[in-house]
């Protein structure tokens, strides 16, 4: 699947959007790293080194990592994670 990186004013926060509908409901879905969330593509993804934690609802996950982490690296990551998700 694929999806785009947009920036966020937050440097620390990037908000990632599919082309399709993720989640369904009027519920939006939080996690941090090292909880056990039952989804498979926030599982792979707040699994990522650097991640910290993600808020997603309808067909975008934010992400934010913590401070040590670089964009460079995770955001290639995410968009990774996004590209075989449901292959």
């Amino acid at each position: 699947m694929k999806a785009t990186a947009q920036y966020t004013p937050n440097p620390n926060a990037v908000k990632f959007t599919a082309e399709e509908q993720l989640f369904e409901g009027a519920k939006s879905t939080h996690g941090k790293a090292g909880d056990d969330i039952s989804h498979p593509l926030l599982k792979q993804i707040l699994a990522l080194e650097g991640v910290d934690s993600i808020m997603a609802y309808g067909d975008f996950v934010s992400v934010n990592k913590v401070d040590a982490a670089s964009w460079d690296t995770l955001e290639p990551a995410v968009l990774d994670v996004f590209a075989t998700y449901g292959v």
